[in-house]
């Protein structure tokens, strides 16, 4: 089993930055990629950006590149989210998500093996 922690969530006004962080802990050897996603109530999980362990080549949605931005620290076995020029539809539960996967690719939601329990970024004035 996989576990994944996510923190760095929380109130920021339009503009601002934040940055998420992700644990990845327990039988991670086989891990190929990690990634965020995103949802909000009633909507579809969203893919935001991934990172392929391997080579270490990010990955974002055209939506955010530009804002978002994908890395890992590799000694802690960790995957960071900086989030800049963050605006209301912004706000969102982000979610950690790994895969297996010998493609190396974590887009949909059905690609991931497992998940964070997810951390709230609300963009508010």
């Amino acid at each position: 089993q996989v576990q994944l922690v996510e923190s760095g969530g929380g109130l920021v006004v339009p503009g601002g930055s934040l940055r998420l962080s992700c644990a990845a802990n327990g039988n991670i050897f086989n891990i190929n990629a990690l990634g965020w996603f995103r949802q909000a109530p009633g909507k579809e999980r969203e893919w935001v950006s991934f990172i392929a362990l391997s080579d270490g080549k990010t990955y974002s949605t055209n939506a955010l590149k530009g804002r978002f931005s994908i890395s890992r620290d590799n000694t802690k076995n960790m995957i960071y989210q900086q989030m800049n020029s963050l605006k209301p539809e912004d706000t969102d539960t982000y979610y950690c998500a790994e895969t297996k996967l010998h493609s190396a690719l974590l887009i949909r939601p059905a690609d991931a093996d497992y998940w964070g329990q997810g951390t709230q970024v609300t963009v508010s004035s």
